[in-house]
């Protein structure tokens, strides 16, 4: 039986470091088979996943063994925590190694939904159209508002750069009181945020607290016009009132990133259909070939220290 299980994908570089001092099995697939995955965890001292191998407390009772799980990312959802910690098994986020690359999607994705149509007409060009007046129609980033939700490492990065292009920013996190400054941004109550930011941006973790916490109420609440951005987990907006308040015209794009259920389900791409202003993508906002290098020795550095006792 392998002394380390890998249940998604991982950069190989450091996984030789692993092969090096320990029978370690790579199946990529392995997140999809829970029976499979609890027979390959019973001797097991590590497993290392990402965020759709769900760590429940059934296959934590089955690896005896286990001292350390790996987490390829930095969200927890996905993993028994509290059961952890009943077990002495530590859990390893990779924290702050994707946080350029989310913030550069980020950035990215806001200002292409500010310029409007300007980058979803290719079609109406290769038909022989120029819909030039409906495709200038856009807006600069220079003086407009981005709201960043949660001000871990990810957010501070993503207020970082969205101030290089132009853009004031302004922060909400529960750990932080309004009316103080953070890294040079200031912190106000999530009602403020939300009515005066042109871009909202969503970095915080899904809990009990932040489930649903941009709603229908909260995307009313935005100003209108204004574009979401949700980066974080899909638990944490209402996609059918995201999907309605699109349609409307209250918000006038979004980028979309992460979402209740993974993969997506046909009833709630369906929500999407047909809409010319959003972006959708599958939960590759903090995934880059740089980003991936990193989390993988950062996450392989993270276990080697626990196994070795250090």
């Amino acid at each position: 039986m392998p002394d380390i299980v890998i249940t998604e994908f991982i950069d190989l570089g450091p996984v030789a470091r692993l092969r090096a001092r320990y029978d370690v099995l790579l199946d990529e697939s392995l997140w999809q088979k829970p029976e499979q995955l609890k027979a390959q965890v019973r001797d097991a001292k590590a497993l290392i996943v990402r965020n759709r191998t769900e760590v429940t407390r059934d296959v934590l009772e089955s690896a005896v063994e286990l001292r350390a799980i790996g987490r390829l990312g930095v969200g927890l959802d996905n993993i028994d925590v509290v059961e952890c910690e009943r077990r002495s098994i530590a859990v390893l986020p990779a924290f702050g190694v994707n946080a350029r690359s989310v913030a550069e999607y980020v950035l990215a994705a806001a200002l292409m939904l500010l310029r409007g149509s300007a980058y979803f007409g290719s079609a109406q060009l290769a038909s022989g159209e120029w819909p030039r007046i409906e495709m200038g129609q856009g807006r600069e980033a220079q003086s407009r508002i981005m709201g960043v939700i949660g001000f871990g490492v990810i957010g501070r990065v993503t207020a970082d750069l969205a101030r290089a292009a132009g853009f004031e920013t302004i922060c909400h996190d529960a750990k932080i009181e309004p009316g103080t400054t953070v890294s040079g941004v200031n912190a106000v109550d999530l009602e403020t945020l939300l009515a005066t930011s042109d871009v909202v941006t969503l970095h915080c973790p899904l809990t009990d607290t932040t489930r649903n916490l941009i709603g229908k109420g909260e995307l009313a609440a935005m100003k209108t016009g204004s574009i979401l951005i949700n980066t974080a987990r899909g638990g944490v907006v209402d996609e059918v009132a995201l999907a309605h308040a699109l349609r409307t015209g209250q918000l006038a794009g979004a980028a979309v990133d992460v979402f209740t259920t993974e993969p997506i389900t046909e009833s709630v791409g369906a929500l999407f259909a047909g809409l010319s202003n959003v972006i959708l993508t599958p939960h590759i906002a903090g995934i880059t070939v740089e980003s991936n290098a990193r989390t993988s020795a950062v996450t392989v550095d993270n276990v080697l220290r626990v196994l070795s006792g250090v």
